[in-house]
């Protein structure tokens, strides 16, 4: 365990948990863990598995938790891998759903690259990475534990001292029986938002999380994906984003959320509810309600600024009217989006207000 870890050991005093759990037969392995934090109360927790193998794979979840919480609000979280140059420092984080290529994209890069991360890379307001380098959580047979291997059992290169976010890309590996050249390609800005956001922790805690990730992805000269079908050709494909040159235009911007409200409105009046943020990109918004992301386009916008106070289907009707026009059963139209838009709870009728 102390080998697999040995990339995360701090150097300052350890903080000493208490004793573990005593072992039983079934569960003849037992862990004791002490986490602190700034932001949240310190504590405790136990572990108990069958085997090795499942105690350090718990571990490593209940860790990358607990590391996670500590940092929530504070750090933009990408569940990526993350690799450096070692010379400038640069980070590429590759975004993935997990089981679908992020550990074995770092196990064969990092052999050439700084291993910042196979699960999470954080990233500061000011495009500075903090390093994960936790062991490698390797696939085993089906049913078994994944196997925590250290970082220095694949060979690989340490992270640089100070790294710093370079270039975002999304991994869409293609398994099939014929082999194909990697595809790298720029991801347009309300589809990487709607890419990366599930693929985030705790953004929702930050402040104004769709803006604060759309300067990010600004900041790196937007998000790639690369199509690939073997892991041992992503180097030389991704080789040109480590020294690439931020370079994108202002695509985006803050989207008004909030309204005044007319006291007791009349049932059945509407009103947008008030988000956690909102972005417009092009004629599209965005909108960002707790976790969930709804893209709003064709009419959605413009339904979005009629609502921004409680107004009745009828006002709606007639100021989306005058910016989209009134062709042939349009108010049948604007109904129906109207509704489809209460059902997501991005509309709220006023019954509902008071």
């Amino acid at each position: 365990m102390s080998m697999a870890w040995a990339r995360c050991a701090s150097s300052r005093e350890p903080l000493l948990p208490p004793v573990p759990v005593e072992p039983l037969y079934a569960r003849p392995f037992t862990a004791s863990v002490a986490c602190t934090s700034a932001k949240r109360e310190g504590g405790t927790f136990q572990l108990a598995a069958a085997s090795f193998e499942e105690l350090a794979e718990n571990l490593t979840s209940r860790l990358t938790v607990a590391a996670i919480l500590a940092n929530a609000g504070e750090l933009t979280m990408l569940h990526a891998c993350g690799v450096a140059d070692p010379a400038s420092g640069a980070v590429v984080a590759l975004v993935a759903k997990s089981g679908t290529g992020k550990t074995t994209a770092a196990s064969v890069l990092a052999r050439t690259y700084g291993y910042v991360t196979d699960e999470t890379v954080a990233i500061a307001w000011d495009g500075s990475v903090v390093p994960y380098p936790k062991p490698l959580s390797v696939k085993q047979e089906a049913g078994a534990p994944k196997r925590q291997a250290a970082p220095d059992e694949f060979g690989l290169q340490p992270a640089p001292a100070l790294p710093y976010i370079q270039s975002i890309v999304l991994l869409k590996r293609i398994q099939g029986t014929r082999q194909m050249a990697p595809v790298l390609e720029r991801v347009p800005l309300a589809d990487a938002l709607l890419a990366l956001i599930p693929e985030s922790s705790s953004q929702a805690e930050v402040v104004d999380p769709l803006q604060s990730l759309c300067r990010l992805i600004e900041s790196v000269g937007g998000v790639w994906q690369v199509t690939y079908s073997e892991a041992a050709d992503l180097p030389a494909a991704l080789e040109p984003l480590f020294r690439l040159e931020p370079a994108m235009d202002t695509e985006w911007e803050p989207a008004a959320t909030t309204g005044v409200q007319l006291g007791q409105a009349p049932v059945g009046h509407i009103q947008r509810r008030a988000p956690r943020d909102a972005v417009a990109i092009g004629g599209e918004l965005l909108v960002m309600l707790d976790t969930q992301i709804v893209r709003l386009s064709g009419i959605g916008p413009a339904l979005w600024d009629a609502c921004a106070n409680p107004v009745s289907l009828d006002e709606i009707t007639r100021q989306v009217g005058n910016v989209h026009g009134k062709p042939e059963g349009y108010r049948e139209a604007i109904a129906g989006a109207v509704e489809r838009l209460v059902a997501t709870s991005i509309l709220e009728r006023a019954s509902n207000l008071n």
